[in-house]
């Protein structure tokens, strides 16, 4: 069995949910990015998603355009972000999803992408630009490497595209809880809830909800609903803000993040 199910499975003996991080690699720098995976896996970060930085991230809000503004500038292109995927490999087995666009794991190659990801360590994919009409090809190399592959699903999705994101997905689904861009939120969208139920009729893959989580009562709302929760912008947020020393300040938010899993759903 491979990491990210290994870990589904532990949460469900605990009767637990799946906190699940993503961070920009190489922001501030790579060896920084190193020691911010491991703290949070130290945290209880139960999965890591390590986004690859893009020059046109038309999906992400300021606080992610930034960071990878900054992981630019410092390095972080594709073959350094493997190398320190078998870095932090070296110390952690916390499962690690490579978050990319289309265009860089491209202009590597799909086929040396793919043979490079297995060899550092990688545990999954997601491409948050790759349509499921067009990921066939995509999905078939992964799947001939035992990567496993992540999709997202949105409000908007139609029934037809979710189960086909249902069929391509293999580690989880990722369910997007409101259109447009990355981004923390005080509220959680009202779409969320109805997206995760219709998922549930087409899969029994975990399910975990993201974009504009950022706080303890959100994981508090979205436990009863979802498998687990992504947190990114907020999380990012934070390293932006302690760029000297960010690891520490990181694991700090993320287990401030999980008390939300062990507190009563607020009421309204």
């Amino acid at each position: 069995m491979r990491r990210i199910q290994e870990q589904w499975s532990r949460l469900r003996e605990k009767g637990d949910k799946a906190l699940i991080a993503f961070i920009v690699a190489g922001d501030p720098d790579l060896p920084k990015s190193g020691e911010i995976v491991l703290a949070l896996a130290d945290a209880g970060v139960d999965i890591v998603e390590l986004g690859v930085p893009f020059s046109e991230p038309i999906a992400d809000g300021p606080v992610i355009q930034r960071s990878g503004d900054r992981a630019i500038r410092k390095g972080a292109f594709l073959p350094a972000i493997l190398d320190l995927v078998k870095q932090i490999r070296s110390k952690s087995e916390v499962p690690l999803v490579l978050f990319s666009y289309l265009n860089p794991i491209l202009r590597y190659g799909l086929e040396r992408f793919s043979n490079d990801a297995v060899a550092s360590g990688a545990d999954s994919v997601l491409v948050t630009d790759l349509s499921v009409e067009e990921a066939a090809p995509f999905v078939a190399q992964m799947r001939r490497k035992e990567l496993d592959t992540v999709f997202l699903a949105a409000p908007t999705s139609t029934d037809e595209r979710l189960k086909r994101v249902a069929e391509y997905s293999t580690g989880f689904v990722y369910a997007v809880s409101r259109a447009g861009t990355t981004g923390a939120k005080d509220t959680l969208s009202s779409a969320i809830g109805p997206l995760l139920g219709r998922l549930r009729s087409m899969t029994r893959l975990p399910i975990a909800a993201g974009f504009g989580i950022s706080r303890p009562e959100h994981l508090a709302q979205l436990a009863p609903l979802a498998d687990g929760v992504v947190v990114g912008s907020a999380l990012v947020r934070v390293i932006e803000e302690h760029p000297d020393n960010p690891a520490p300040h990181a694991a700090e938010f993320a287990r401030w993040l999980r008390t939300g899993f062990k507190a009563p759903v607020p009421r309204h």
